[in-house]
C-alpha cells in the first residue's frame, strides 16, 4: 500500500475532498483530509466517512490511519 493510493481512493470517495497522506512504512499513515461534507459533523464521524471509502484496506493493507478531519473554512 502506498500513500498516493491512499489519497485517490479518499478523494474518490468523498466528491470534493482533498487529502494529504504521508506513511514511508507501507503500512502506518496520516492523513489530513479538508471535506466540505464534514460540516456539522462531530470528529468521529468524519473519520467513519474516511474509513468508509477505504473498506477493507482498513486493518488489512492498511495497518494504521491517523486523521486530522477539517472543513474548507476550519482548514484556514
Amino acid at each position: 500500500m502506498d500513500a498516493e493510493t491512499i489519497r485517490n481512493l479518499i478523494e474518490a470517495g468523498l466528491p470534493g475532498a482533498r487529502a494529504d497522506v504521508q506513511g514511508e512504512d507501507g503500512v502506518h499513515f496520516e492523513a489530513m483530509v479538508v471535506c466540505e461534507a464534514f460540516a456539522g459533523k462531530l470528529p468521529l464521524a468524519r473519520h467513519r466517512m474516511v474509513y468508509a471509502t477505504l473498506g477493507d484496506l482498513m486493518g488489512g493493507a492498511i495497518h494504521a490511519l491517523a486523521l486530522k478531519t477539517v472543513t474548507p473554512g476550519e482548514a484556514g
